[in-house]
């Protein structure tokens, strides 16, 4: 879940930070004090493109303030920390911390302290939190959205079924590309048969073999520093054995004094015994350099025929654009399009052999997803009219409908969009034709209330779920949104005293004047508090002794409905 929220120098925020709880957290407060400010920030935090009018200007000198985001999630659930280690991220004694840093307008993301793109931010964030605003439901009224639903809430029985469908269409697809290519004329054949024929004697003709080209630049670079190489090599040798005063001449001399008088002393004996192998080694290390420098040859000729070779490797490697076994790997293709080529009436035949084929084996993975997509949609639909139902949908039909699409695609062929009624005796039509705004969000809401078991996102922001509703339909999103609230994190921004009155947890964002500006806080009330702020939401400018008793009464209400 999400922990905390530390927001500093944003729009109207100077600075403050705020601890979530579990269950349902409600955000209320004045028009303008800065709701929207503080979704936005949780937005920044998760990746979305900065928008420059959230960032605050020094009033000194009119330059960018440095702006800084940061979420702490509390992360526990196996499934999160499952998918998180496919993203390479390990949370570190339970938490992940996402935070956004913006200096003069470029935003650093980071992980756990470490720097990370913005898409990988965005990735992690879709596993960890759910955000859901008026775009959300608005999303609702297209049709790709209607089939994305279905199948996440599937779940597992489609997700095989789905990557073999993505397999069998990128084959039948391919397939077809081929197909497209292989309308040739008789012209056309012969061209790039002689084309083909050419390339594979060139490639035949040199004779690659893997690891000659590194082979050879070790080789190379010998004969380039071949000078160098023996001059060295012989001052080596004059140094250890070639001279009066080489090491080896010397290490003799130093055998010779001892070996006069280790026969007094045990120890010097040992010593000599030392200096023997020393002296031996040494002899051994002379003849060897000594071969090395009479067998190493730095022939002109040989350096040129190396030369020549290594740079028609070089060519063919630019030319095919790879690496040697690449190029063999091409070679082999080559040799198989030539084959076709020759007998070019027998390739179309199999080719379309192959396209009838994989088309069947593509229909009936469709067949075999369409139908586990179907047998959902029936529990989908029936649990999402279920919850509309407690949502003050007096009498509502709520069915998805099933079409063929015209072409494949990786997701299939079905064509599917959700259907509503929500009048007795009126049709089913599409959620656009039908639904307002506050419907939307109700929609919205049953779908994610119903969707939620099925998904490992403890924490969901609702902002503006509230929208074109009020009086018996608010007080039932309020009970829906205490039941969601019971297994997962709920943070919802709301002006509707019914729907705040069921917080465990009510936060107040206000906005004052400090230093001659304005700035928005934010901060977690009491009961006592909370009470006030339901009345200030019930009675507006001025706030009666009656409707503080109205808003005592209904936190009574909600208290009892959460432990009831």
């Amino acid at each position: 879940m999400l922990q905390s929220l530390h927001v500093k120098n944003l729009a109207l925020i100077d600075e403050t930070e705020v601890h979530f709880s579990e269950g349902l957290n409600i955000l209320s407060g004045e028009t303008g004090a800065g709701k929207s400010i503080l979704i936005g920030s949780i937005n920044l935090a998760l990746g979305e493109k900065i928008q420059k009018e959230m960032l605050r200007e020094n009033s000194a000198d009119g330059t960018l303030e440095t702006a800084l985001v940061e979420l702490v999630f509390s992360v526990t659930d196996k499934r999160q920390i499952e998918r998180l280690a496919e993203l390479s991220v390990y949370p570190e004694e339970d938490q992940v911390i996402l935070s956004r840093k913006i200096v003069n307008g470029r935003g650093a993301a980071r992980v756990n302290a470490e720097t990370v793109p913005a898409s990988l931010v965005r990735e992690i964030a879709e596993i960890l939190i759910d955000i859901h605003g008026q775009h959300a439901h608005q999303s609702l009224l297209s049709k790709k959205r209607h089939l994305e639903i279905l199948d996440d809430y599937a779940g597992e029985e489609l997700f095989a079924p789905k990557e073999k469908l993505k397999e069998a269409y990128q084959t039948y697809r391919s397939l077809k590309e081929e197909q497209k290519g292989a309308d040739a004329s008789e012209e056309e054949q012969l061209r790039e048969r002689a084309f083909l024929n050419y390339e594979i004697k060139e490639i035949e003709a040199a004779a690659l073999r893997e690891g000659e080209d590194e082979e050879l630049e070790a080789q190379y670079r010998r004969f380039r520093n071949g000078k160098k190489i023996m001059e060295a090599a012989g001052n080596a040798y004059r140094s250890t054995g070639g001279g009066n005063e080489s090491a080896s001449e010397l290490t003799g001399r130093a055998l010779r004094e001892l070996g006069l008088v280790s026969g007094y002393d045990e120890k010097l004996k040992g010593l000599e015994e030392q200096l023997l192998e020393i002296d031996n080694l040494l002899n051994d290390f002379n003849r060897e350099l000594a071969d090395y420098v009479e067998d190493t040859e730095f022939d002109d000729e040989a350096f040129a025929e190396l030369e020549q070779r290594l740079n028609e490797l070089n060519r063919l490697k630019a030319k095919y654009k790879g690496s040697i076994p690449q190029i063999l790997d091409g070679l082999k293709e080559k040799k198989k399009r030539y084959e076709a080529l020759a007998d070019y009436d027998t390739y179309l035949k199999e080719l379309q052999r192959k396209i009838i084929q994989a088309e069947k084996d593509l229909r009936k993975c469709c067949d075999v997803v369409s139908r586990i997509r179907k047998k959902y949609a029936k529990q989908l639909t029936a649990a999402v009219t279920e919850a509309l139902l407690e949502l003050n949908f007096l009498d509502v039909k709520f069915l998805m409908q099933f079409d063929e699409a015209r072409e494949y695609s990786a997701n299939g062929l079905d064509d599917a969009e959700f259907l509503i009624s929500t009048n007795p005796g009126e049709p089913v039509k599409p959620l656009g034709k039908i639904a307002s705004g506050g419907e939307l969000s109700r929609i919205m809401l049953a779908l994610k209330t119903v969707l939620a078991d099925h998904d490992a996102v403890e924490t969901l922001i609702f902002d503006e779920i509230d929208s074109g509703i009020s009086g018996r339909t608010a007080q039932m999103v309020s009970e829906k949104m205490n039941v969601l609230g019971r297994n997962h994190q709920i943070i919802c921004i709301t002006h509707l005293p019914q729907i705040a009155a069921m917080a465990d947890s009510h936060y107040l964002i206000e906005k004052s004047v400090k230093n001659g500006t304005t700035i928005s806080t934010i901060r977690r009330l009491t009961d006592k508090e909370s009470v006030g702020e339901l009345a200030r939401m019930l009675g507006g400018v001025e706030i009666t002794e009656t409707v503080r008793k109205s808003a005592e009464e209904m936190k009574e209400l909600a208290n009892k409905q959460k432990s009831g």
